[in-house]
């Protein structure tokens, strides 16, 4: 019996012992289990203060890119109290690197030094001095005339004004106005000019009809009540009387009127802040002979005669 016992024994198929070296290796690997478990936990909470980390320095950026930006402004502020021009300072995404590192202060010290600001500023110099020169160039041309002169230098004379014979097409009374006549008139160019002329209380209707005038032909356009009149009919007047002045015989409209003495080109249009008309208008006059004058030199048609009223002497012209 006890023979039996050892033999089997000694076979090594005990069922306990047996089930001692199974339950050893569930064991063991119930062990290496855990062990890699463990070692995802630390993985894991080695990522999540990683990401901590990372939200902590985003923060940490964002407010030493305030404080970047700050210190710019206050740099700008202290060079423009001292006079200095402003210079192009880079932005604060441009300074600070994009990692989760927080950015390096130290651009700020290179942000605005001596040296670049006066290199910056001896360039905005020339520059500045490039477009002034310019300008002046620009506007010296616009002020030179055709014949060389200047306009500011031009003298204010009658020759500055566009004086032209015209032909009144037709004429009737302003639609909104009871003291209007609105006439067509034939100054020798492509079509007739519309000219607004407060004439009603001085010369009749048909009289305004095909007849011959002078007109100033540069003022500059204006409406009035609602029409745009493009020219002025020159007429001798005074309180009392008004006449249209009279072209010599033979004159044809775009005839141009001239005064002996005074040579040059008229405007091309009169610039009412210069106020050439108002200065030149006190010496329209017609003579005793009736005769349109400029400071005593005759309203010409050259080759044709003088421009007259019909019975207004010693009269303003206007």
């Amino acid at each position: 019996m006890f023979l039996s016992r050892l033999a089997l024994r000694m076979s090594g198929k005990n069922p306990p012992l047996n089930r001692l070296e199974q339950r050893a290796t569930e064991a063991d690997q119930i062990i290496e289990y855990l062990k890699q478990q463990v070692q995802l936990l630390k993985e894991k909470a080695i990522l999540q203060a990683s990401i901590r980390e990372e939200k902590k320095l985003r923060v940490e950026n964002a407010k030493l890119k305030k404080d970047i930006e700050d210190l710019k402004q206050q740099l700008l502020d202290k060079e423009k109290r001292k006079g200095v021009k402003p210079v192009a300072v880079p932005s604060a995404d441009a300074a600070t690197p994009s990692t989760s590192q927080p950015p390096d202060p130290e651009p700020i010290r290179s942000v605005s030094p001596s040296a670049a600001v006066n290199k910056d500023k001896a360039q905005r110099d020339g520059e500045d001095k490039k477009k002034k020169d310019k300008l002046e160039k620009k506007a010296g041309e616009k002020k030179k005339q055709p014949g060389g002169g200047e306009e500011e230098a031009r003298t204010v004379d009658v020759s500055r004004l566009d004086l032209r014979v015209g032909r009144i097409v037709t004429a009737k009374k302003h639609p909104d106005a009871d003291a209007l006549y609105v006439e067509e008139v034939d100054v020798g160019e492509a079509a007739p000019r519309t000219v607004v002329s407060g004439l009603v209380k001085h010369v009749p209707l048909e009289q305004m009809q095909n007849r011959m005038a002078v007109l100033l032909c540069n003022l500059k356009p204006a409406k009035m009540r609602g029409v745009l009149s493009q020219a002025m009919v020159m007429c001798a007047s005074s309180p009392d009387k008004v006449e249209i002045l009279d072209p010599p015989s033979g004159a044809q409209p775009g005839d141009r009127i001239s005064f002996e003495g005074f040579p040059g080109e008229p405007d091309k249009e009169l610039n009412p802040k210069k106020k050439v008309w108002e200065q030149v208008q006190p010496d329209l006059r017609t003579d005793t002979q009736c005769v349109a004058t400029y400071k005593g030199a005759p309203f010409e048609v050259r080759g044709k005669g003088v421009c007259k009223a019909q019975t207004m002497s010693s009269s303003g012209i206007k």
